[in-house]
């Protein structure tokens, strides 16, 4: 008690609930970030499908009794494989479907609100979601509970709006618009949440991306709050290999520890959205052209026949097998990056594998796919002169060997250029590797909750 004799005790702690898209580019940030408001004594319910929270890593035992992992029943979809709920189980062709169950978790979502908020101690403070959660907005509001809509980084939110936009991201961002088969689109999913919406969080920060990020309050017209970049721990922690992928990862270490320094060029582009045969090909003979040692964590081609090996080039992993290992199998990608034998990173340029190539320091090739990875290049990367984007056709967006080739010597062979590429993305680790910072914004964001409570 103060000398006037009142309590100064603090506030009690707020109840989250936290759903994310079902992709793991998605569940896992957002674990990171049930794991920090737990930390500080909030009670988080996170929220998927059985499947996807058995999947899940172990929580840190600091956090673990304050969350509760919630599975949703996954609806049946007729079509749609077995088991296939997050997006990397799901077959390009069968995308429609997963949105259409997707959508049919509304139901048991609204049932697991109105048990939530039956009881005043169990009543959540907030529902944070994705912006597709238009279903969880809705529940949300039914029970008079504030939402909060995760968005996309700035940098798309900005390139979305702008009219200077290249035709081939143009395009590619179509799927956003299309009718899937549960007879809605993205775009409406977004719309419907930002409607329902209190305020808007973004996994981003304006040191991150700050011509983009002061962009995005007048974009949406609410307030948005900052969560930090939610980088993982950068020895990969509580996340390592399973006993499983063991022998995978020491087969890929046991390579990089016979390169020399800063040598390897180290390739992935995710296994949401693999390449096309004919853009593995392109890629493959850059590589070869370019004579960095490279290795490459290689994803089944769109439209291969065979297995992934069988959709490269003849003859090229004979020519290359002195200086370069593919590889199609589990990859322990923070022990890569971590690794003294990696000079870079070419990336599809996805938020995740930015910040975990970024805490390390790597300079990037950049190779965008799709969605946010064009703008993630274009505006934030390029633009902080980190690397080199593979030069593009205008139109279609194709690329070819000689542009793979040109950005690849520029950010691993040629000095005086590789150095600034070096300088640049030191500065931008610092940035990730700040622990303080992304701790201070976690802080804000709780207070941004409880002001609104």
């Amino acid at each position: 008690m103060d000398a006037k004799g009142s309590s100064s005790a603090m506030p009690p702690p707020l109840r989250v609930v936290i759903c994310p898209w079902l992709a793991f580019g998605h569940l896992l940030p957002y674990l990171e970030l049930a794991e920090r408001l737990a930390s500080r004594g909030h009670r988080v319910y996170y929220v998927s499908t059985p499947r996807n929270i058995a999947r899940l890593p172990p929580l840190c035992p600091a956090a673990a009794p304050r969350v509760e992992l919630v599975a949703l029943p996954y609806p049946c979809v007729d079509g749609l494989p077995d088991g296939a709920e997050s997006t990397n189980d799901v077959p390009a062709d069968k995308r429609e479907l997963h949105w259409k169950a997707f959508d049919g978790l509304a139901a048991p979502f609204a049932e697991f609100m109105a048990a939530a908020c039956a009881r005043e101690d169990s009543k959540p403070h907030w529902v944070i979601a994705d912006g597709f959660h238009h279903w969880a907005a809705a529940a949300a509001v039914e029970h008079k509970v504030p939402f909060a809509q995760l968005l996309p980084t700035a940098a798309m939110m900005v390139a979305a709006t702008s009219s200077s936009t290249p035709r081939y991201e143009r395009e590619g961002a179509r799927f956003f618009t299309d009718i899937d088969a549960s007879g809605m689109s993205c775009a409406q999913r977004c719309s419907l949440a930002g409607e329902r919406s209190t305020l808007m969080a973004i996994r981003s920060c304006p040191e991150w991306e700050p011509e983009c990020f002061q962009q995005v309050a007048a974009i949406c017209g609410k307030p948005v709050v900052p969560l930090g970049l939610l980088p993982p721990s950068p020895d990969g922690g509580r996340r390592a290999a399973s006993s499983a992928n063991e022998m995978e990862k020491e087969a890929t270490i046991g390579w990089l520890d016979a390169q020399p320094p800063k040598s390897v060029l180290y390739v992935a582009l995710g296994s949401e959205v693999p390449l096309r045969t004919e853009q593995a090909h392109e890629l493959a003979l850059g590589l070869e052209l370019a004579g960095a040692r490279f290795l490459w964590a290689l994803r089944k081609p769109l439209g291969a026949a065979g297995g992934a090996l069988e959709a490269l080039p003849p003859g090229f992993q004979e020519r290359t097998s002195g200086h370069g290992l593919v590889t199609t199998g589990w990859v322990p990608q923070m022990s890569v990056l971590a690794h003294g034998a990696v000079g870079a990173f070419l990336t599809h340029c996805g938020r995740n594998s930015l910040i975990e190539g970024l805490l390390f320091g790597h300079p990037l090739v950049m190779l965008p796919i799709q969605g946010d990875q064009w703008p993630n290049a274009r505006l934030i990367m390029e633009g902080r002169k980190v690397g080199l984007q593979v030069a593009r056709d205008e139109k279609d967006g194709s690329f070819h060997r000689h542009g793979v080739a040109a950005a690849v010597r520029a950010v691993m062979l040629e000095g005086e250029a590789r150095r600034g590429f070096v300088a640049n993305a030191l500065k931008l680790q610092k940035i990730v590797a700040d622990e303080e910072l992304h701790e201070r914004y976690t802080d804000e964001l709780v207070k941004q909750l409880r002001s609104y409570t």
